[in-house]
């Protein structure tokens, strides 16, 4: 049996089930992004249930720094670690290496770098990823990889690439490797692949076909959102996804807004987490179904309605405006969760409606109205 099954297609948008050790992950998906095993603003285990989380995802480099994987690892593995039963995906500490640009140095072996917390010398490269993920025990562990930058040099490009490809096939060994051993608590670890290549259209699809021939679990895009128009992020998206494997989940890392979803289901996207969702709430900007609101104006101060009428997340189900904005003003740590719950609620939820208008062949028209009602206010 294939891991990816595709229950429907409308266009290149794609209605699937994956198939893991932990359960199956409906898609598209929007993955809940815990970066040190928990969601910034206070949100438990408990809620991520509540709220329909299907895939929490975690950071690799960070678990590393603290509190380290040997001692996630001890206590059982990160599903054991954070109580939570559902799928995991950990990223590979590739990202850090494009975001602590200043505190690394890049060689064939991989990547040094400075914690970002006290200074100290850490050492990652595909095997010690590899180590770190399968130590943390996640579901899907990600490739390392570089994420070079979308305005870098074109010959700096090719060079990363052809690097990040040498060192997928030295990840894909070390899974192998590791999903044997005696003591190792995930043995059915599965590995995604990263296609990159800044925006050079030719250098991705040259890319996508060579890591294709892996025939690994699943694929992701990465080095996408880091400073490239959107156009530019859908233009990569369209001419990569049809060089990846037509029956393998592709995830989109790092991204985005609503519009960006519905605009990259479109084109053939499976897999998605971005950040915005919570950061967006810790700073009081919500997303609704008529456009984000800035829960610190003044307007608000007496509002007695929900976040948004209608909707059935917890917050929306018992609070007020006006008592939340009054939480964050007071800087009460409750005020940030209470907005938190309701935007990853919120992604979540239309990720539900992406999938139940794909099931009914209607997902041209739902988009169409999506997009017209995000844009409010």
């Amino acid at each position: 049996m294939s891991r990816f099954e595709i229950i429907k297609k409308e266009g290149l948008a794609k209605r699937g089930r994956f198939d893991t050790v932990h359960g199956v992950i409906e898609t598209p998906v929007f993955m809940n992004v815990g970066t040190v095993a928990a969601i910034k603003g206070a949100v438990s285990t408990e809620d991520l249930e509540r709220i329909g989380t299907q895939v929490e995802l975690s950071n690799t480099y960070h678990l590393h720094v603290r509190p380290g994987d040997e001692v996630v690892k001890k206590l059982g593995g990160l599903h054991k670690f954070m109580s939570w039963n559902k799928p995991i995906l950990t990223d590979s500490g590739g990202f850090q290496v494009f975001s602590l640009a200043s505190l690394r140095k890049i060689k064939e072996e991989g990547v040094t770098f400075q914690s970002h917390i006290d200074g100290r010398k850490i050492f990652m490269g595909p095997e010690e990823s590899m180590k770190i993920q399968s130590n943390l025990a996640s579901t899907i562990a990600m490739a390392f990889d570089e994420c070079p930058n979308s305005k870098a040099e074109r010959k700096y490009v090719e060079e990363s690439v052809a690097r990040t490809t040498r060192w997928l096939e030295r990840c894909k060994a070390e899974m192998n490797r590791l999903n044997s051993l005696e003591d190792t608590i995930n043995k059915d670890q599965l590995l995604f692949g990263i296609n990159q290549g800044a925006i050079f259209e030719d250098i991705r699809i040259e890319h996508a076909k060579r890591i294709a021939e892996l025939d690994l679990p699943g694929y992701a895009i990465g080095g996408l959102a880091v400073g490239e128009t959107h156009e530019e992020m859908y233009n990569i998206i369209e001419k990569t996804v049809p060089y990846l494997p037509g029956d393998k989940p592709v995830y989109l890392m790092g991204v985005g807004t609503p519009a960006n979803i519905l605009e990259a289901v479109e084109r053939g996207v499976d897999f998605f987490d971005c950040v915005y969702p919570s950061r967006n709430a810790r700073h009081a900007h919500l997303y609704t179904n008529h456009g984000k609101i800035n829960l610190m104006n003044a307007k608000y101060e007496t509002d007695d309605s929900p976040i948004e009428e209608g909707c059935q997340c917890p917050t929306c189900q018992r609070y007020s405006r006006a008592y939340i904005r009054h939480l964050l003003k007071a800087k009460e740590m409750l005020g940030m969760r209470l907005c938190v719950l309701h935007n990853l609620y919120f992604y979540n939820n239309m990720m539900a409606e992406i999938r139940e208008a794909l099931d009914n062949g209607n997902f041209k028209e739902y988009k169409k109205k999506k997009l017209e009602a995000v844009s409010g206010e």
